[in-house]
């Protein structure tokens, strides 16, 4: 992938007039693999409302700068070699002890980078393409493994390792596989707790792919079905789909979450479902934008989301359904692509 990263920082040195400074020195490590390429654990930019810009890392890194299109200097003390008052800086990045260590005039800034991160190039949408594919794939091919006497830690590995050899760089996030009860807990760590039957099984999950992050849910039942596990499959099932096809561009944050949130509450389940419906993915697993019902924003064009609705019944389990799609004019492009019809293993 070639990417235009001068381009990227020539967008971002748009938008400081309107801010009131002259520079904006970037601490977040994604947000600088963003604007200029560089991977690391410790590195810090400055971009010049002119569009000119200064990398800084410390010695890990600075061989890797060689070759990228911006010039770079090494530092141990990567945001104190470009502070300086009037310089805008990232609020969300910056703790209040280096805030205070680099000095008055620095000037707190909003999500600037992130913003221009959520709307996706062709080159970034088929990365995520890729990452998404390999999660299909990943899924498809553990499947006959889900079974009564299996752990959820057994089907956790088995997935992540299957995502590293179909070509994931790495999981995208730890691997969620919440059987039984457990399904109640919308972000449950895997146990050695084995799978029985008649339970349902959620498996939240995603591979990385060159930095960019897939995101997936589908719960399982373990043999048929009782009556309160379809009705509540079908209802989350027919939430998921509205929250969908409400991703468009120019709808609010809020107009989108409530199209699936309405459909739960309805059913009597409102305080079943207390999460965010979803949320953008990218460089990072969670990123601008997020819907939920406090969330603002308008979605953009070629902006990756998640929609994930879930209903979590205490003692009893819980039934999600997530995919990653993209917002396009006329409707949006599902990334991730395995039926969301209830398997029954």
């Amino acid at each position: 992938m070639t990417v235009n990263y001068a381009q990227r920082r020539a967008r971002l040195a748009a938008l400081l007039p309107a801010h009131e400074v002259d520079a904006m020195l970037v601490t977040s490590t994604v947000n600088v693999r963003y604007l200029t390429g560089l991977v690391s654990s410790n590195a810090a930019a400055l971009i010049k409302a002119d569009g000119s810009a200064l990398l800084v890392t410390d010695n890990r890194y600075i061989e890797k700068t060689h070759g990228l299109d911006v010039q770079a200097v090494e530092a141990a003390d990567v945001a104190g070699e470009l502070a300086a008052p009037g310089v805008g800086i990232e609020a969300a990045h910056m703790s209040v002890a280096t805030y205070e260590r680099l000095g008055p005039g620095l000037v707190p800034l909003g999500p600037l980078v992130e913003g221009l991160r959520a709307v996706k190039d062709d080159d970034e949408l088929e990365l995520l393409r890729t990452a998404c594919a390999i999660t299909d794939q990943a899924f498809a091919d553990v499947l006959h493994t889900i079974r009564p006497g299996v752990t959820e830690r057994d089907v956790a590995r088995l997935l992540e390792a299957r995502m590293i050899e179909l070509g994931a760089a790495k999981p995208a996030f730890d691997t969620i596989v919440a059987a039984g009860p457990n399904g109640a807990i919308p972000h449950h760590a895997p146990t050695d707790r084995e799978l029985r039957s008649g339970e349902l099984v959620t498996i939240d999950f995603g591979a990385a792919y060159q930095g960019y992050h897939a995101d997936m849910t589908r719960t399982v039942c373990l043999g048929p079905p009782a009556d309160w596990q379809s009705e509540v499959y079908d209802l989350v099932a027919e939430a998921q789909r509205a929250g969908r096809h409400a991703v468009t561009p120019g709808a609010t944050a809020k107009e989108v979450d409530a199209a699936a949130r309405s459909l739960i509450a309805a059913a009597g389940h409102g305080d079943h479902f207390r999460h965010g419906l979803g949320h953008g993915v990218g460089l990072e697993i969670h990123e601008e934008p997020f819907l939920g019902p406090a969330r603002t924003g308008r979605l953009e064009d070629r902006v990756p989301i998640t929609v994930e609705p879930g209903i979590y019944l205490p003692g009893r389990g819980g039934v999600r359904i997530e995919d990653t799609l993209v917002t396009r004019q006329g409707e949006p492009e599902l990334f991730t692509k395995t039926t969301k019809e209830l398997l029954v293993l």
